[in-house]
């Protein structure tokens, strides 16, 4: 059974302009998935895993509503039929910058 992969706008010019991928192999774990990902789309490999091939400190993947990252990482499982989304970490903020008066 097919993998969904669903990634962000800004990676679809290195997809074929494809937002949505599908992963036809039943890959067994994330490893596999990427692996399946990189020989349809080689272009995305260096845009989210870094060049000893762990995941970007700045990309999340997510199997199901799962994040990798609190999971088993590469090892994570990929069920059949499930759906996988790569997303752009997200992170910031500020803290308010009003000064109380005294």
């Amino acid at each position: 059974m097919a993998v969904t992969v669903r990634i962000p706008t800004y990676l679809a010019g290195f997809a074929g302009g494809d937002s949505v991928l599908t992963v036809e192999t039943g890959p067994r774990n994330v490893r596999e998935m990427l692996d399946a990902l990189w020989q349809a789309h080689p272009a995305l490999r260096d845009r989210i895993v870094d060049e000893q091939g762990q995941i970007r400190q700045h990309v999340n993947i997510f199997v199901g509503e799962e994040a990798v990252a609190w999971n088993e990482g590469l090892d994570s499982k990929v069920p059949d039929g499930v759906e996988v989304l790569i997303v752009p970490a997200v992170s910031g903020g500020s803290q308010s910058t009003t000064a109380s008066r005294e």
